[in-house]
């Protein structure tokens, strides 16, 4: 310790004797001077290893704090994914990434759709607002880095018109390709799969629900008593951060036969039991090797979007007409707007039937709605006569 000040002072006498004329600084005094001498060692110690141990600790508390925020398990997952992604490339920690080196990685080896490097370079930038919220101040002091994100505004991804145009296939398109594929069941290698893949998409079709949210109805999600023709309860996607929110969606009396028959001829065939009301309602072929290993009857796993996915493109290879052929559950929630919109449905109902928290969102869903302005001009000038002439004005 006493070396330290020593050499301090032997600097201040140094640079007195060099200009006579300026004064002489007041030395530190000796203790303040040995704990800036330690913290200087203590920095020169600090190894990568530490750095990335602690880059690995604000990953863990980024995702704490959204977990305590409500957002749902899923979507915490895929949170600092795309910031691990880029840091292994380059082996750097994030704060320690240049503006430069994000737009080399996903204009080279990370370049991928559009509308996937627009949502990555999000929750990059989301990441490092929370770097500079909570973490700056101690990253400057340890490793002498200041964080700034190096999404900025030349790099910052924006909407271009790539989400396009979803155009459903027609009213008689659909009636023709879940006949073709109803037909088809009975020539199916696994019959059971593929009914339980049919009523899937009949219900995606009816109902107009998500493919997430099919997949996550369990059995005592079911209340055949609600409503006309019967409900279920689905975990609907959240509005402006809330979170998922619990809605009822509709089966209609095509959609209750349906489901009726499922649930006596198709569910009880799979390894599980169907009485159980934590059941998934559309339960996976496959059982985890440990449930085997017990031997015990327990609730299945219940099917994935992506099997799903999976199944309704291939069946809308096989079965659909065209001019549309790519079918996936999305596709077919537009449809379900669509076709109950040209039907009569208003608008309102189309929003309650998707659960859509602003009407705006359903206009959407309708881009394709074949409306005829003329006409309903000449319906509109009809009703009017009819008003004065045979009514005699009542607007009753």
């Amino acid at each position: 310790m006493a070396d330290s000040g020593t050499r301090m002072l032997s600097l201040a006498e140094t640079a007195a004797s060099e200009n006579d004329d300026a004064p002489v600084p007041p030395l530190l005094e000796s203790g303040l001077a040995d704990v800036l001498t330690l913290e200087r060692r203590n920095a020169a110690a600090m190894s990568s290893g530490d750095e990335q141990s602690f880059f690995l600790d604000t990953v863990a508390e980024y995702q704490w704090a959204r977990d305590a925020a409500g957002l749902a398990p899923a979507t915490l997952d895929g949170l600092t994914k795309p910031v691990i992604e880029v840091c292994r490339h380059y082996e750097l920690v994030p704060w320690r990434l240049t503006s430069r080196q994000v737009d080399k990685y996903f204009a080279g080896v990370g370049k991928r759709a559009q509308a996937t490097v627009r949502r990555k370079m999000t929750l990059i930038d989301h990441y490092f607002a929370f770097l500079e919220q909570r973490y700056a101040g101690e990253i400057a002091r340890r490793y002498g880095a200041a964080v700034e994100s190096p999404i900025d505004v030349f790099n910052r991804p924006r909407h271009r018109g790539d989400f396009g145009l979803r155009i459903p296939p027609s009213q008689r398109a659909v009636r023709e390709f879940f006949g073709r594929w109803r037909e088809s069941l009975v020539e199916a290698r696994k019959p059971m799969i593929a009914r339980r893949d049919y009523v899937m998409g009949k219900i995606t079709y009816l109902s107009g629900v998500r493919a997430a949210e099919l997949c996550g109805v369990r059995i005592g999600d079911l209340h055949w008593e609600s409503g006309q023709w019967g409900r279920f309860l689905v975990h609907g996607k959240g509005a402006r951060g809330s979170g998922p929110r619990h809605r009822e969606a509709y089966l209609f009396e095509e959609g209750r036969a349906l489901l009726w028959w499922y649930i006596e001829e198709v569910r009880a065939e799979f390894c599980d039991d169907p009485d159980n009301p934590d059941a998934p309602l559309f339960p996976s072929e496959r059982i985890p090797q440990a449930v085997v290993a017990l031997n015990v009857t327990t609730p299945a796993i219940a099917v994935t979007p992506s099997t799903f996915r999976r199944a309704l493109k291939d069946a809308g290879h096989r079965f659909l007409a065209g001019p549309v052929t790519e079918l996936h559950p999305h596709l077919l929630r537009h449809a379900c707007a669509t076709h109950n919109y040209e039907r009569g449905m208003s608008l309102w109902e189309v929003q309650k039937l998707l659960g859509h928290d602003r009407p705006t969102t359903t206009v959407s869903y309708l881009a394709t709605v074949h409306a005829d302005p003329e006409t309903a001009s000449l319906a509109a000038a009809g009703r009017a006569v009819q008003r004065l002439v045979m009514d005699k004005g009542n607007l009753r």
